[in-house]
């Protein structure tokens, strides 16, 4: 909350609340299931909306460097904690850390093993009426249960990015936090080196004007800067060599009006100047080590085909190598450039063959001899695994989804069609497993950003849908991301206009396949998938039976607004400008009376990303109008609704719907 300077003087404040273990839903959650046999039936349906509400029993967490405990966002109950718990110990009790419903969780890591730190976010007002998410990091002493806050002191907005973690077993790190809400002197981040057992705090690199992000080696040496000029269109990158005590220098510039991005290093090769870097040229995306000081590339390191993406680096614990990749055409899964983790996951591999699921690797102790695996698919949400390198042994700790457990569900491809104009659209297509596909009804589900994109995988929403017995398309409109620079420019002045297009051609394309009614189609989509769903029912007024807007941007001129507090305001605005000729012409708010659909409006009263406005003012226009409208206003519902609750009301309503209006 704001004091009477207008500085935070009160940061997460809630109160953690340190519960004993709870053993009977421990040992519930982490109950064994039957292992998936291979050829097996799918569930039939329908199951109740609950079933996909259920937030994953692990995510965003690590194993510990010794390899014998885990510690993560764990859900026990139906409600996500802060878990650390032993994977063979039965007699040590696991540590859950309850937040209040004000505060959320990012991240979990390990320090050594004393020490557990998280990232975390309370929604707070900052200045005004409109609020944001005020970062910090969160500290557990694992020998008490006592929970600290990090530099709750401080003024800024984002007080928890993690630069760096000791790896010789002292509780340090180094966090760069802001100081002031205001663009003074103190908005620009410091780093600070923190000793979790003293509390101790010590600055090792002084804020810089205009530089927001800061880069640290495996040996907590702050080695690079990133910055940007006061319109957030002109960008820097400072560096300095391994001594912490030589100059930081600038060494690249960009402009991001000339399509221009400054150099990032991802990982600091060893004695000298070297650094691996990310670098796309020509629609081709390339890992490679570089002189930093020339800007000469030394050696490629991997280099993707044209038109995919690198969507994930994983660099080892001391941040001087490049273990892996993942890439846009294989989602979820990795390839590891190591040759011992090539050789190990294709271990994995064959282990799983037959049984329908991958085997992912998700977290490595310090030697990498202790790691966990999900073994799940597209169409299951899978399990979570303990695997020793040296014994070769494998256990489950437990299922994500303890009610779905590891049944498939609804099958999953990829499909690819033509658009009216000739350019290739790839889909995700999610099908009924109990019924022929064949005259189905069908739900255009297409994804947020518009920068985003879908691939095969886990995802409760669709599977729900499916599971309703609607096909599931989700269609990767041109300016998704994924595809390459190329692709996603084809989006540029094509909001409301050819990327609409590209959508209702999918539904095109699965009628002539005999896949789908076209006479049965609702639009269901969030974020700008929920303004595609609004703009869809205005467009083509007699295509949908029905649609369904989830967090959806209803006025285009109001979210190029949303932009002005950013750094990078200036960039994103002109990204956002040449998205459309003319934002009121393309504007759900101003299309109402075009509209013949019924639509369902949903939405949390916390979103920050999409103001809560939107809904309200489409739902008042709808209902002026004459038309058929119904609002879903979730109070403590965020952007991504991250409560299993909240995750419920929003499936529930999306299947009344349908059923109401698409049967």
């Amino acid at each position: 909350m704001l004091g009477a300077s207008g500085g935070l003087s009160l940061i997460l404040a809630g109160m953690l609340v340190a519960g004993p273990a709870r053993a009977e839903e421990a040992k519930a959650a982490a109950s064994a299931a039957p292992p998936l046999a291979p050829g097996a039936a799918p569930a039939a349906g329908p199951l109740p909306a609950l079933a996909f509400a259920r937030l994953p029993f692990f995510a965003d967490g690590e194993i510990s460097a010794d390899g014998q405990s885990f510690a993560g966002k764990l859900v026990i109950g139906g409600t996500q904690l802060l878990g650390v718990r032993h994977l063979f110990d039965a007699a040590a009790k696991p540590l859950y850390l309850r937040l209040p419903e004000t505060d959320e969780l990012d991240w979990v890591r390990w320090v050594n093993k004393d020490f557990v730190i998280a990232g975390m976010r309370a929604l707070l007002p900052l200045g005004g009426p409109e609020k944001a998410y005020v970062r910090r990091i969160m500290v557990v002493d694992l020998r008490s249960g006592k929970a600290t806050i990090l530099l709750r002191d401080l003024m800024g907005q984002n007080g928890g990015d993690l630069l760096w973690v000791a790896r010789d077993g002292t509780p340090q790190i180094l966090v760069a936090a802001q100081n002031s809400i205001y663009l003074d002197e103190n908005f620009f981040p410091t780093v600070y080196r923190i000793n979790l057992e003293t509390g101790r705090r010590v600055v090792v690199q002084a804020a810089r004007s205009g530089i927001y992000r800061w880069i640290a080696d495996g040996n907590g040496v702050v080695r690079a800067g990133i910055g940007t000029a006061d319109d957030g269109r002109s960008s820097r990158l400072l560096y300095r060599g391994s001594e912490a005590t030589s100059a930081l220098v600038t060494i690249d510039r960009a402009n991001s009006r000339a399509n221009e991005s400054v150099i990032v290093p991802i990982a600091f090769v060893p004695g000298g100047d070297h650094a691996v870097v990310d670098i796309v040229n020509d629609d081709v995306e390339g890992l490679y080590e570089m002189d930093m000081r020339t800007h000469q590339k030394v050696r490629t390191l991997y280099q993707a085909q044209r038109g995919i993406e690198i969507d994930r680096i994983n660099v080892s614990e001391d941040q001087t190598t490049v273990l892996g990749i993942s890439l846009s055409s294989e989602p979820g899964k990795t390839r590891w450039l190591a040759p011992a983790m090539a050789s190990l996951q294709e271990q994995f591999d064959k282990s799983v063959t037959g049984r329908n699921v991958d085997a992912r690797i998700v977290s490595m102790n310090a030697d990498r001899t202790s790691m966990l695996l999900v073994l799940d698919s597209p169409s299951t949400p899978g399990a979570l695994y303990y695997f020793n390198v040296e014994s070769g042994t494998m256990q489950r700790i437990a299922v994500m989804n303890d009610t779905l457990r590891q049944r498939p569900m609804a099958p999953v491809r990829t499909v690819r069609y033509k658009a009216r104009d000739g350019l290739e659209i790839e889909a995700v297509l999610t099908l009924p497993g109990d019924r022929p596909a064949h005259d189905l009804p069908i739900v255009m589900f297409p994804h947020g950003g518009p920068w985003a994109h879908d691939a095969p995988g886990w995802d409760y929403m669709a599977q729900y849908m499916a599971n309703l017995g609607y096909a599931v398309m989700q269609p990767n409109f041109r300016g998704s991301t994924g595809y390459g620079p190329t692709f996603l420019k084809r989006g540029e002045g094509q909001m409301g206009l050819a990327m609409q297009d590209d959508i209702t051609d999918g539904l095109k394309w699965a009628a002539e396949q005999g896949i789908a009614d076209a006479r049965r189609a609702c639009i269901v989509g969030a974020s700008y998938g929920g303004y595609a769903t609004m703009w869809g029912l205005a467009k083509d007024p007699d295509l949908y039976r029905c649609g369904v807007s989830i967090s959806g941007v209803a006025s285009l001129r109001r979210e190029v607004n949303d932009f002005g507090n950013s750094l990078m305001s200036g960039k994103y605005t002109d990204d956002w400008k040449a998205m459309t000729p003319d934002f009121a012409a393309v504007s759900p708010l101003n299309a109402v009376a075009r509209i013949k659909a019924p639509l369902m409006l949903i939405h949390g009263r916390k979103d920050v990303t999409v103001n809560v406005s939107h809904s309200d003012s489409m739902a008042s226009r709808m209902r002026a109008a004459g038309k058929t409208v119904d609002y879903l206003s979730l109070p403590m519902a965020d952007h991504y609704f991250t409560r299993e609750a909240d995750r419920e009301a929003m499936l529930t309503g999306i299947g009344t719907w349908l059923k109401k209006y698409n049967p």
